[in-house]
């Protein structure tokens, strides 16, 4: 089922902000009601692309993604934390009644995936991060093995300002991926690299900065806004054992914090090509709902 297929509704906040989400607004038997809520990464801009929906409907699995705050669609919440973002989503799980579902985020989606999971205990009944990048923290070199760590680190540096003025000058660095990244994204995960594009040219149409891409980096380096030891549900944590973007420690760091956490580490996979991974971790998913 192609993307196009799912419903884009905007819901306006208790603060008057107004969140952008789409729903595919089916389920079958075989995912036995199950709903994933799926976080985007950084840059993208939140619309259900076929590799994230299709292996889901072949489930029986519902599919919900929400735009973070600052892209195209969601109100800018300066300042925001990477639990400010998930509090959106669980907003809009709440207007849809979700009365249980699964999160699921790749690269800079895993993180408010985990954040849902703290906030909601009650109804997430699972997690998947895959190739999510940890809390900052400086007792290792969180910023080792990454091919390309100059905006992380000026978030870091500056927050806002000089992530803003970072991004007016850089390109993105070309050996951030290795081949098998290259290779799934002239193939089965090319609507993501399409998707990518379009949100930095959406962001910027106006003339203004990529805000939301800016406050997802500088959300990942401060506080998150809670620990990964409150998190008590089963969670996978995903990692391509050859990722320049995010390195297989941060994969590993958070799954060791999580108090049911799983790590599964793809030796041959980076950044991108992890996300084939993605249909045997619906399974995953799927197994931990009540039949």
């Amino acid at each position: 089922m192609a993307a196009t297929t799912a419903i884009e509704r905007d819901l306006e906040l208790a603060d008057g902000r107004t969140v952008r989400f789409w729903d595919t607004g089916v389920q079958g038997r075989g995912g036995a009601g199950l709903t994933l809520i799926w976080h985007h990464g950084t840059p993208q801009s939140g619309r259900l692309i076929p590799p994230v929906v299709e292996p889901a409907l072949a489930r029986g699995i519902r599919v919900v993604s929400c735009t973070r705050a600052g892209y195209v669609g969601t109100s800018t919440l300066e300042g925001r934390t990477v639990k400010d973002a998930a509090a959106d989503v669980v907003a809009v799980a709440s207007e849809l009644g979700l009365e249980r579902y699964a999160t699921a985020g790749a690269s800079g989606g895993g993180p408010h995936a985990l954040a849902c999971a703290a906030l909601d205990p009650e109804r997430v009944v699972g997690v998947v991060t895959l190739a999510g990048i940890a809390p900052f923290t400086d007792a290792d070199d969180w910023f080792a093995w990454m091919a390309s760590p100059d905006a992380l680190r000026a978030a870091l540096r500056g927050g806002r300002d000089e992530r803003r003025r970072h991004g007016e000058t850089t390109e993105f660095n070309l050996e951030s991926f290795v081949d098998t990244d290259w290779a799934v994204l002239e193939e089965e995960w090319a609507p993501l690299g399409a998707d990518a594009n379009r949100a930095s040219v959406e962001a910027t149409a106006g003339g203004e900065p990529p805000w939301g891409e800016i406050d997802d980096d500088v959300a990942f380096t401060t506080p998150w806004g809670f620990d990964l030891s409150a998190i008590g549900c089963p969670t996978l944590v995903v990692q391509g054992g050859r990722d320049r973007v995010v390195p297989r420690a941060h994969g590993q760091w958070q799954a060791e914090q999580l108090p049911r956490g799983q790590f599964w580490l793809r030796p041959n996979d980076g950044h991108v090509s992890v996300l084939r991974a993605l249909p045997v971790a619906l399974d995953w998913l799927r197994d931990l709902a009540p039949h």
